[in-house]
């Protein structure tokens, strides 16, 4: 084997993987088609939820300082967030190519090596493992890995050769994504209907502006590069009657409405992750965001699968908490593109949201859809309102001090949150040591809707969503222990009762 993973594609989703890979001790190799990072921010920032993950492997503070907005839209209809406890749309002015870099530096540092400048034009899934072939400066080079996983966008190489069906629904319109530089344009951050169509407009810093340019009645068109700046600057003039022809271009891209998901997010020993699996019209900056939390749900997985200390069925899991979160998705930013985009016949619709949106319920549904922050996943019956949800990032108070929840999972472990100190759960956990990092702690000042009130003890997986709750699973924490992390090693002597907490 070349590597015990082979990961496609460079971008966040493809990195974010290869870390998470490597901080469980599995060799990856990342193999990118681009000889240099493109530099295109289609994003500029991330989901609530995206944010926590990254907190959540201690990355955060390489972003620098991160603007945390309260304030949304769902479809180009104002969205509040603070409706949810402690909630937010997530961080602003990011750009994906600062992300891309973040995340690059991250693995990198872990032993992630990238291969660029290479080209995917072969795959095949022996059973045993996975042989590719890729096109280089140096000509056609085969590589092998027991996985590979496809994390190459919505055109994905690995999708097509791996004959993944990709069901869906085709663009029924185009749309233009630029930065402009020069043009000091009027801020339209959430979008401006005019009868000609949708635009867009923010400032990104250092005099550029980011716009989209949505003309109605554009054809989605087959093109074989970016667009000339000249037809951008046309449709934004036909619009807005503004002239930006003095613009300087930093980069421009078409994209459309295309929605279509992958029937499958697994096909024996491959997988796919990110646009690769799933594609749709960028609503809400849902794009980025969904993907690094496929790569992280995916991770430890695929880590446990390749180190042979899986339980039955535990990859499988990957497409079974994916795949309708991915529906999720797409049914969301298909209402919003209705919403957004359409014509003046839907202008009662829109308005009947707007009064639907004033509702704390409405409001915290689509809040918690579009940041991410209501997955839940399905890890067994019980009553714990934590139960499959992702572990709140509370502070914990630790021997003499305190701690972030989202510290305990920096190095991407289980962990057993004993907030009863009692003895018993770490001795029942010893034998998953290995993988289980067992933490004495309690709550501090717990706030109401947190979940913790009158909980004695979480097991949290390393994805950062509880797996069993005392009280209120329907199962014990041997089982639960089981299911998610294997079997456990054997105990030779009894665990110190009295080490570190």
């Amino acid at each position: 084997m070349d590597a015990a993973v082979i990961v496609v594609g460079a971008g966040p989703v493809g990195l974010m993987l290869a870390g998470e890979l490597r901080l469980a001790g599995v060799e990856v190799l990342v193999v990118e088609r681009l000889s240099r990072p493109s530099g295109e921010s289609r994003g500029l920032g991330f989901t609530a939820r995206t944010l926590e993950v990254f907190d959540q492997r201690g990355l955060l503070p390489r972003f620098g300082d991160v603007e945390i907005s309260p304030r949304g839209h769902f479809g180009g209809v104002p969205l509040d967030y603070t409706v949810l406890e402690g909630a937010h749309f997530g961080a602003r002015g990011i750009p994906q190519s600062r992300t891309e870099a973040v995340l690059a530096d991250w693995a990198d540092e872990l032993g992630a090596p990238v291969l660029r400048n290479r080209e995917l034009v072969g795959l095949h899934d022996t059973g045993d493992g996975v042989d590719i072939e890729v096109r280089g400066p140096r000509g056609a080079v085969r590589l092998r890995g027991e996985y590979v996983v496809g994390c190459d966008g919505g055109r994905s190489a690995v999708r097509k050769l791996a004959g993944f069906a990709f069901p869906g629904t085709d663009a029924t319109r185009e749309m233009f994504l630029a930065d402009v530089a020069g043009c000091a344009l009027r801020p339209r951050p959430i979008g401006e209907k005019l009868p000609g169509g949708m635009v867009m407009s923010a400032p990104t810093g250092d005099g550029v502006d980011r716009i989209i340019v949505c003309e109605r009645g554009a054809p989605p068109r087959r093109r074989t590069g970016p667009p000339d700046f000249a037809e951008v600057a046309a449709a934004w003039q036909r619009i807005t009657g503004e002239d930006i022809r003095h613009g300087r271009p930093v980069w421009v891209s078409a994209f459309g409405d295309a929605t279509r998901q992958a029937a499958e997010y697994r096909r024996g020993r491959v997988l796919l992750a990110g646009d690769a699996a799933h594609t749709h019209l960028p609503a809400g900056g849902q794009g980025l965001s969904f993907g690094v939390q496929d790569a992280v749900n995916l991770g430890w997985k695929l880590a446990a699968q390749v180190l042979g200390r899986a339980p039955a069925g535990l990859l499988d899991t990957y497409h079974a908490e994916r795949h309708p979160a991915g529906v999720r998705l797409l049914r969301n930013t298909l209402a919003q593109g209705l919403l957004y985009l359409s014509g003046s016949d839907v202008e009662p619709l829109r308005e009947v949201m707007a009064d639907l949106m004033r509702l704390d319920v409405v409001g915290r549904h689509l809040a918690g859809m579009v940041s991410g922050l209501d997955v839940r996943y399905d890890v067994g019956a019980g009553e714990h309102p934590l139960l499959g949800r992702r572990l709140p990032d509370h502070d914990l108070v630790r021997g003499d001090g305190k701690i972030r929840a989202c510290e305990l999972l920096h190095p991407a472990r289980g962990v057993l949150l004993d907030f009863g100190a009692d003895a018993g759960l770490r001795t029942a956990a010893a034998g998953w040591s290995d993988r289980v990092d067992v933490v004495t702690a309690t709550p501090y000042a717990i706030e109401d809707g947190s979940g913790l009130a009158g909980t004695d003890a979480l097991l949290v997986r390393p994805d950062g969503y509880v797996a069993w709750a005392a009280p209120g699973a329907a199962v014990g924490l041997t089982a639960a222990l089981e299911r998610w992390f294997g079997a456990p090693l054997p105990i030779r002597n009894p665990p110190d009762e009295k080490g570190p907490q």
